[in-house]
């Protein structure tokens, strides 16, 4: 039977957990754990995700973390998949790093979202690998209570959930942990959690009817066109007011670079198109259209204008101008 699709909200807050395959303890080595949060700080500042907590075990990670625009499922292939590729390289071995894909949670409840952090950063604590999580190198705690002065956490964020000012907020943190910390389910598998259910990874269904993605990037907004590959590039290149042919051509002037690469990230992130597909339609190498996407996803953290763009250019497929299309060049 095959896997049931999970569904993900736009700027959802989320619990996020994988195994390393087979149990083995790869993040016991210091270089590997410092891979690890070189990947997540990477892929985080690219897809603007937000951290509140993390934690990384010896075979084993938790994050919770507040998306954006980009879907859950892409950041989290992207951290798999590129500390897969340097664990291998590193090591000069092959194959599957991580048990298989990632858990996921929504957590719409403030209160389980306190929970949340306090589990996360207990985490060390319950595996019996120290008695304070102060001690514990690998986890966001130290960046909260201001032990470092910096990491994965996004400080601000966690701490206006404790209080107004750093110091309030960072005591209630505390409280929270030593409260948390008599629960029962505290060091337990994420199926007992409260905010898991323990029949399974089920989807969730969006606040008030609001717009998710599903794990394909695909929105439910009735207004997204599910569209095939061909349709999609016509109506991008119509948008852009350039030729299909243009983007499948040899050239590499700077101009048609950038449509290729907005074209790219904006189907694989928001319409649900496939890198193989795409690169198929346009007769490119698939390892081309995906270093279009992941170009043009790290320009747009630094280039704002092209940010706006790429914006521009989903809403104009969307039909949302009311005007008609609209060039975003």
């Amino acid at each position: 039977m095959p896997r049931k699709p999970r569904v993900f909200i736009d700027g959802g807050i989320y619990h996020v957990y994988c195994r390393a395959s087979r149990g083995e303890a790869v993040f016991a080595d210091e270089t590997e754990a410092t891979e690890f949060t070189r990947v997540v700080q990477r892929v985080k500042q690219r897809d603007e995700m937000v951290v509140f907590a993390w934690a990384l075990m010896s075979n084993h990670y938790h994050l919770a973390l507040r998306t954006a625009e980009v879907p859950l499922w892409r950041s989290m292939a992207s951290i798999q998949g590129l500390t897969t590729k340097g664990y291998n390289r590193r090591h000069r071995v092959y194959g599957p790093l991580w048990q298989g894909r990632y858990r996921a949670r929504f957590v719409e409840d403030e209160k389980y979202l306190h929970q949340l952090l306090a589990y996360i950063h207990l985490n060390p604590v319950g595996a019996g690998l120290v008695d304070d999580p102060a001690k514990y190198t690998w986890s966001g705690h130290r960046e909260i209570i201001g032990k470092v002065e910096s990491g994965l956490v996004d400080l601000d964020e966690v701490l206006m959930m404790f209080g107004d000012d750093r110091r309030a907020a960072r005591r209630a943190y505390v409280k929270s942990l030593n409260v948390v910390g008599s629960a029962a389910w505290v060091g337990e598998e994420p199926s007992k959690l409260p905010w898991w259910k323990a029949e399974g990874d089920e989807p969730v269904s969006p606040r008030d009817g609001g717009v998710y993605v599903d794990y394909l990037g695909r929105s439910t907004a009735p207004e997204r066109p599910r569209l095939q590959v061909e349709a999609y590039l016509d109506r991008a290149c119509d948008v852009l007011g350039i030729d299909v042919g243009e983007l499948a051509g040899r050239r590499r002037d700077p101009r048609l670079r950038e449509f290729r690469e907005m074209v790219a990230v904006v189907g694989v992130e928001k319409f649900g198109q496939r890198v193989r597909e795409i690169a198929e339609r346009l007769h490119k190498n698939p390892g081309s259209v995906s270093r279009w996407v992941t170009n043009a996803a790290e320009r747009r953290l630094s280039d704002p204008d092209f940010g706006r763009r790429l914006r521009d250019l989903g809403d104009a497929l969307l039909g949302e101008r009311s005007n008609g299309h609209r060039s975003v060049s």
